[in-house]
């Protein structure tokens, strides 16, 4: 699973695929099949990459992309609608050791209909770049 350069936006459903950056801030693009462009500015906006969000763990915080993996190997994902006991107990299968005090139901929902938009694109099959994330691209 490949998701460099998508992000998640506060106050915006869905994800976005990170396509440029200009002097007023980020150029975003929707999922979807319009392809809709929009400019957020950071000093106003919060946008997280999905490589790097983090879900509250018992011992240690588990990293979403290790999760998602979980959740396409499982194959059976619950409908992000079903009800919170149904969820968490998903959830447990797929992170185990998820700190459930910290880790809500509506976080839970969040993660499954991200998986539900990631898993019909191209990028969810794909593998990810070597070494991304650990080089910062300097000589």
């Amino acid at each position: 699973m490949n998701l460099k350069a998508l992000v998640s936006v506060t106050g915006k459903p869905g994800l976005f695929k990170l396509v440029d950056q200009n002097k007023s801030g980020f150029v975003l693009e929707t999922l979807d099949e319009q392809k809709i462009k929009s400019v957020v500015n950071l000093a106003t906006t919060k946008m997280a990459t999905l490589e790097d969000i983090t879900i509250y763990g018992d011992d240690e915080d588990m990293k979403l992309l290790d999760i998602l993996e979980r959740m396409k190997a499982k194959g059976d994902v619950p409908d992000s609608k079903s009800d919170g006991k149904t969820l968490r107990e998903f959830f447990r299968e797929v992170a185990p050791g998820h700190d459930e005090g910290r880790v809500y139901s509506s976080d839970i929902k969040k993660i499954i209909t991200w998986y539900g938009i990631i898993k019909e694109l191209p990028l969810f099959d794909e593998e990810p770049e070597p070494g991304a994330g650990s080089q910062d691209g300097s000589e």
